[in-house]
């Protein structure tokens, strides 16, 4: 197979031209193939030119980081998801917002602290953003509707480093920039800073956009980044267990919990999600891509990692980041990046190899079950008990089962349709399962009525 790079590198110039972005610099991360990385444009910056190592801004993206810090507190008891905010932090009005309301923008917080930040391009510290809350809206009723709010994640920034007993900014370098070996990512505006530009929308014009610390919404837009640093955290926000397999970040079922859909973005088109912090782009065919896209002034950034579909080599993740305040482009161009890496340069396919059998206590239940007059199959694959409906779509993950501890008969559906619920297998006098119940339905080897009559006796 010929290398995609040379199709990359086209959409990526083309993205650049049609946007007419000063400097893009891209990066892909798949778990099968070397990072690659390409720039084009100029940095602005006269002695550091373009290169893989120029640090954009990343905006946005950012909230991803604090979402994370968020769930690592409340994986380490530091912190309860339906708490209020009041029960962490010294707040003057909005205390009673849950923290699980706020990383999903669900809690009707204004978007901006107040003041007219984005006017003046002086942001609050801190402390006084925490203490002006009683000066900031709830422009929508809790839990009525998804309303973006940078508030609400800087508001989540500053309780992390509450319950931590630090700063926002060394907590994030220390529990995730450093264990995930993310070195050209930083808080702090580097020497390496590509230049942002207002490109004019009737002439070729550029305008340097001023530089911004936005002081306590830091948590919610401050970073600077590589493509190749962020490409790399997309690729975790996929695919934790293979870039982070133990768990050292946070662990793959809570990264699973971010990426569960919260709410959708448009009640009336639902084709954006948001998860915890995460926001999830549907892609068709149980493919979804999770990340976030941020904006400065001079700065946009897409950064997002692919879930799912034929020919996904797992931990695929893509960055593209801009030095154009307006480019839409920017934002296109990482999705069509993770659709061309699928399509042109797909996963290997790995072969079929003989496993051992299943152990002998579900070999009984191997084959088909009925349930409400509905055919089920119930399987042993990768070590584990699975079932899936018969005429169930081949793309649908099956139900996966787990033994509870020292109850070999009774079974917890871990993943998959009725995930939570209970198996419990009945065994006749012979060792054998004579009948099943998941989730309380009954499961019988012939097809049977609710009252236990089988279909084919039809009525005596």
């Amino acid at each position: 197979m010929s290398t995609p790079a040379p199709r990359y590198e086209r959409a990526a110039r083309r993205a650049q031209a049609d946007g007419r972005i000063p400097a893009l610099s891209v990066a892909l991360h798949r778990a099968d193939r070397e990072p690659w990385v390409f720039t084009v444009g100029d940095s602005g910056n006269p002695e550091h030119p373009l290169g893989p190592d120029t640090r954009f801004r990343i905006g946005s993206v950012t909230k991803t980081f604090t979402a994370v810090l968020v769930m690592q507190a409340r994986d380490d008891r530091l912190l309860d998801l339906d708490q209020p905010v009041s029960a962490y932090l010294d707040v003057p009005a909005h205390g009673d917002a849950t923290i699980r309301r706020l990383l999903s923008h669900t809690a009707g917080f204004q978007r901006e602290p107040y003041g007219d930040v984005w006017d003046s391009l002086l942001a609050p510290d801190a402390g006084r953003m925490l203490a002006e809350l009683d000066r900031a809206e709830r422009v929508l009723p809790n839990a009525r509707r998804f309303h973006y709010s940078n508030l609400g994640l800087a508001v989540l920034g500053q309780l992390v480093a509450e319950v931590r007993g630090g700063t926002w900014a060394e907590i994030v370098e220390e529990r995730i920039l450093g264990p995930l070996g993310l070195t050209a990512t930083t808080v702090a505006r580097p020497s390496r800073a590509a230049t942002g530009y207002l490109v004019d929308a009737y002439s070729d014009a550029a305008r340097p956009e001023p530089p911004v610390d936005v002081a306590g919404l830091a948590p919610a837009a401050q970073i600077w980044s590589t493509a190749g640093d962020m490409a790399r955290w997309a690729a975790f926000l996929a695919s934790p267990e293979i870039v982070d397999p133990d768990g050292r970040v946070l662990a793959a079922a809570t990264v699973d919990e971010m990426r569960w859909p919260s709410t959708t973005t448009d009640e009336s088109l639902w084709a954006l999600g948001f998860g915890l912090g995460l926001i999830l782009v549907p892609e068709g065919k149980r493919v979804m891509h999770v990340g976030h896209d941020g904006a400065m002034p001079g700065f946009l950034a897409g950064v997002y990692g692919r879930r799912g579909g034929d020919g996904n080599p797992g931990a695929l993740g893509c960055a593209v980041l801009g030095s154009s305040g307006t480019a839409g482009q920017t934002n296109e161009l990482v999705h069509e990046l993770l659709r061309i890496a699928v399509d042109a340069d797909p996963a290997e396919i790995r072969p079929w190899r003989p496993a051992p059998p299943a152990p002998a206590a579900y070999r009984p239940v191997l084959g088909r079950w009925w349930s409400e007059g509905m055919e089920f199959v119930f399987a042993w694959h990768d070590g584990r008990l699975q079932a899936r409906a018969v005429d169930a779509p081949a793309s649908r993950p099956p139900a996966v089962f787990e033994p509870l501890p020292d109850e070999v008969d009774v079974l917890r559906t871990i993943s998959g349709r009725e995930a939570g619920e209970l198996l419990r297998l009945t065994r006749d006098d012979r060792g054998g399962v004579a009948r099943m119940h998941w989730a309380t339905y009954r499961f019988t080897r012939a097809q049977e009525g609710f009252d236990g009559g089988r279909a084919s006796d039809g009525p005596e």
